[in-house]
C-alpha cells in the first residue's frame, strides 16, 4: 500500500479517472440502497476513499458519511476539499477495528479491494463485516481479472465473494467504463452489491 502514497506525491493517480467512470452510476445505487432502508439513509463508510472524490456524494444525498484511506497526504486534501459534514480519517482499510469509527449501515469501496492481494481482501472483509450493522450494505466496484491484470489489477467474483463470507451477494452489473483509457476499459469493471443478514 506504499505505493499508494508515492503515486499521490507524483501527481500519478489513474484510479480517479477510473472512480469519474463509474461515478455515473453510484447515485442510483446509492438511492436505491436507501429506498430499501426502512429508516432511510444512515451511516456510510467509504472504503479507501482516496481525495474524497466519492464521499461527499454519500453526503449529499443524506449519508452521515466517513472516509477512511491509508495515505494522510490523500485524507488532507479530502479535508480541504470537504464539506465540513464529512468526516474523513487516516486507516487501514486491512485493520478497520482499529479505527474507532463504529458500525456503519452502508460500505462503499471503489476500486480499493481490487489493489490487495488475497490476505489483505480477507482482512478488510472481516473488517466490514465487524463494523457492519444489521442489514447492512456494500457496494464494491472493481475491475475484473484480465491479462492486464499485473498492470491495473483486478478481482474475480469468486475472488470478491470469498472476502465477505455471510454477506449476500444480490447483484452484479456491468460499470461504465467510459472515459477510461487503455488497459483500464479491457477489464470489464463490475458493481458488486452486498447485503448483511440482519440478525
Amino acid at each position: 500500500m506504499t505505493k499508494y502514497a508515492l503515486m499521490y506525491r507524483l501527481g500519478f493517480t489513474p484510479w480517479e479517472r477510473y472512480g469519474a467512470a463509474g461515478g455515473a452510476q453510484l447515485g442510483a445505487l446509492l438511492d436505491r440502497e436507501a429506498a430499501e432502508r426502512p429508516a432511510g439513509p444512515g451511516r456510510a463508510l467509504d472504503v479507501g476513499c482516496g481525495r474524497g472524490q466519492f464521499t461527499p456524494v454519500l453526503a449529499a444525498r443524506g449519508w452521515a458519511a466517513v472516509g477512511v484511506d491509508i495515505v494522510p497526504e490523500a485524507v488532507e486534501a479530502a479535508r480541504r476539499k470537504g464539506p465540513a459534514e464529512v468526516n474523513y480519517v487516516v486507516g487501514d482499510v486491512t485493520d478497520l477495528e482499529s479505527a474507532g469509527l463504529g458500525t456503519f449501515d452502508l460500505f462503499v469501496d471503489i476500486g480499493c479491494f481490487q489493489g490487495l492481494d488475497a490476505g489483505q481482501r480477507a482482512a478488510e472483509g472481516r473488517g466490514i463485516t465487524a463494523l457492519a450493522a444489521p442489514g447492512a450494505g456494500l457496494l464494491m466496484l472493481a475491475f475484473g481479472p484480465s491479462r492486464y491484470r499485473g498492470l491495473v489489477e483486478g478481482v474475480s467474483q469468486a475472488e470478491v465473494e470469498a472476502a465477505f463470507p455471510g454477506w449476500d451477494l444480490r447483484e452484479v452489473e456491468d460499470a461504465d467504463t467510459a472515459g477510461l483509457g487503455w488497459p483500464m476499459n479491457r477489464t470489464s469493471p463490475k458493481w458488486y452489491r452486498f447485503r448483511r443478514a440482519a440478525g
